[in-house]
């Protein structure tokens, strides 16, 4: 496989020819050590899950979701959707939202960085392109690339649940909701009947390699109104890595407010900052010479008004988005300059025939701009129109329906279906889906390169990408085994046509020279005829209460997945996705201790650039535990954390270094009234 030429940015000649530096040698993994530590993990899962409660458990409710743009309980959707409350995972070793869900089940998250650097979200296979993250109701996806998506504009204690819903849903959300949805739900504006209540939390925590990290949120709630603001940073001086170090700030600020009106008018709105700095050596390239160093900048404003009515409810949102991206290849070098805008808005309203069948129609706008010294000026319009129906055909039998019809400069028109059953009787639920999906390409993989005046080497965007298509089915079951455990299995298959991705390109194949030269190596921005992935995934939550102060909660999750196509050059993102995944996550909380642990296995294709002596192995397994202690009458606690406890050494990007075992202790405090 042709190595990491495939998302380059731009390189002058100049910045090739530095000396070499000292590698940052990578210790090769073991395969019988990962599997040995896995099943150590397993058995300490299993001897937990045999502890013996002292008082009635608590059941695990068929809670109600609204990846649908309209709630309704999980068994009637027909879907695979993980739900998680936030408030459930507190104990969890995370630093951040991406590192959260790393370690939900079927949510593959391809690090480039730690604590919030850099993320790619995959979901059953595909690209990182094609998961669309939602944060209450409204695309956050940026523009300018998929690399961006996990930088979420709120505090995790803001989080009030995270439902991941695996699979096409295009049919509902348009574009990028390919391989699943990302759906955040915030708890100011979830809340919709306000009581009297009042929180302050506070965190400080601190570690080895310069590590300093703090977290600060308020919520105040009345009976009409309610508001909550706070800020996240993390920040490091990192680990040593070839001739620099990976250091990061990264740094989230946010306020939102609620209100309800007379007549049933209910009004939300958020404003929030996110910055980061940080190391991207190898994020982008396998070159000794790169040094490199980026910051993304961003703003996210969200307005969302709502009114119930007698028969149905209607529903506004406008977003705006702005982002500037710097990224320099070396110190000295001059950045690529990238701006974006993105102003989005939808109006949508659901109501009822009758007891058993309802339905929702909306429409939706969105604008995409792009300054850049690399890519040049764009932009670009989108339209989309849709009907969702839900229908409950006897008391156990579920049927949802959806049609879009999308509308963009580029693609021109396209038409998703999309339906949906479930058949739920007891706590037994048989599900099927059927169903479109497609993804726009992004300014990068449009641009990359376009507006430079020579580039020697390095990825070339294409203008006449074509949209992606595919064609999703799936099927499988959901059995509430006890009041304490739920078990979700899937089997799926999607069939790809016109997938985006670099493949590397002679420069007399190359369908724009003006910029290039025919020395060049350059990896150009393609459709792929056909990929098809199959695939089956298993999903098991464990929640007991074992006494008024003591509880136990574990996650844990297994995806298979295989990826073919027949071209000659296997497509670099889709062949990267892992093979074999499990990851999971378990917290034990006693009265005034509580023991957590968080880790993943993943298998994949092996993958080598010895420019810089760096590989992807096979497999690995990472492992994260925190060891809590409360005080102050459960008001405060203090903690001791260790990342990748095993020392690990691997890399999910070619050339992206993880940080090897992190030691971090601090303390939170939290007021409540």
């Amino acid at each position: 496989m042709a190595v990491q030429l495939l998302n380059l940015y731009a390189i002058s000649t100049s910045d090739l020819l530095l000396p070499p530096t000292p590698l940052f040698l990578q210790r090769k993994q073991n395969h019988m050590n990962c599997i040995c530590r896995v099943a150590v993990i397993a058995g300490l899962l299993f001897s937990v899950f045999n502890v013996h409660a002292q008082t009635d458990s608590s059941f695990l409710e068929n809670v109600t979701v609204t990846s649908s743009l309209f709630s309704q309980q999980k068994k009637e959707t027909g879907r695979n959707i993980f739900f998680v409350k936030t408030d459930s995972l507190k104990s969890l070793p995370v630093h951040s939202v991406d590192e959260l869900l790393r370690f939900l089940p079927g949510v593959e998250v391809q690090q480039r960085g730690p604590q919030g650097s850099q993320s790619d979200i995959v979901i059953r296979g595909g690209t990182f392109q094609q998961v669309l993250v939602i944060i209450d109701g409204i695309k956050l996806n940026d523009p300018l690339t998929g690399h961006f998506n996990s930088y979420i504009p709120v505090n995790t204690s803001e989080i009030e649940r995270i439902e991941v819903l695996k699979g096409a849903a295009s049919a509902i959300y348009g574009s990028e909701a390919v391989g699943g949805v990302i759906n955040i739900i915030t708890k100011t504006f979830a809340a919709k009947n306000k009581t009297q209540q009042s929180t302050l939390n506070a965190k400080l925590s601190a570690g080895e390699f310069g590590l300093l990290n703090g977290e600060i949120y308020g919520r105040w709630s009345g009976k009409k109104s309610a508001i909550s603001a706070g800020m996240l940073t993390n920040n490091a001086d990192g680990q040593q890595l070839r001739g620099t170090t990976g250091f990061f700030h990264n740094t989230t600020a946010n306020i939102a407010v609620s209100h309800f009106f007379k007549n049933n008018w209910l009004v939300n709105f958020r404003s929030a900052a996110d910055f980061r700095d940080f190391n991207a050596q190898n994020f982008y390239t396998t070159f000794l010479s790169d040094t490199a160093s980026e910051k993304v900048n961003s703003c996210w404003n969200h307005l969302n008004v709502s009114k119930k009515l007698k028969k149905g409810s209607v529903n506004f949102d406008a977003g705006y988005k702005k982002l500037r991206d710097q990224y320099w290849f070396r110190p000295s070098s001059a950045p690529n300059d990238n701006k974006t805008n993105m102003t989005t808005a939808q109006v949508y309203y659901s109501s009822s025939f009758n007891s058993s069948h309802s339905y929702t129609i909306g429409v939706q706008s969105l604008r995409k701009e792009i300054k850049s010294n690399d890519r040049g000026n764009h932009s670009l319009w989108h339209g989309a129109a849709y009907t969702i129906f839900r229908h409950e055909l006897s008391s156990n039998v579920f049927v949802n329906e959806s049609i879009r019809l999308d509308w963009d400069e580029n693609y021109g028109a396209i038409l998703i279906p999309q339906i949906n059953f479930a058949w739920s009787p007891s706590a037994f639920t048989v599900r099927a889906s059927a169903g479109r999906s497609f993804r726009d390409a992004d300014f990068t993989e449009r641009y990359n390169n376009y507006n430079k005046a020579l580039v020697t080497g390095g990825s070339i965007g294409n203008p006449e990408l074509e949209a992606e298509n595919s064609w999703n089915v799936e099927a499988g079951f959901d059995i509430r085994a006890s009041k304490e455990i739920q078990i979700s299995t899937t089997v799926f298959h999607r069939n790809h046509s016109n997938l985006i991705d670099w493949t590397p390109t002679a420069y007399a194949d190359m369908p724009r020279k003006t910029n290039l030269v025919p020395t060049g190596n350059y990896a150009l921005a393609k459709n792929i005829t056909e990929i098809k992935t199959t695939g089956a995934e298993i999903d098991v939550v464990f929640s007991k209460k074992i006494s008024r102060f003591s509880s136990l909660y574990a996650i844990a999750g297994y995806t298979w997945l295989q990826s073919e196509n027949n071209d000659a050059v296997p497509s670099f993102y889709v062949s990267s996705h892992a093979k074999h995944l499990i990851n999971f996550s378990i917290a034990c909380n006693t009265r005034n201790l509580s023991i957590a642990f968080s880790g993943l296995y993943k298998e994949r294709n092996t993958q080598k650039a010895n420019a810089i002596n760096a590989e992807i192995a096979k497999s690995y397994f990472v492992l994260n535990s925190k060891l809590s202690y409360q005080l102050l009458q459960r008001k405060a606690r203090v903690y001791l954390q260790a990342d990748n406890l095993f020392n690990t050494t691997y890399s999910d990007l070619l050339g992206s270094q993880m940080p090897g075992r992190w030691i971090s202790g601090g303390f939170e405090i939290t007021l409540q009234k």
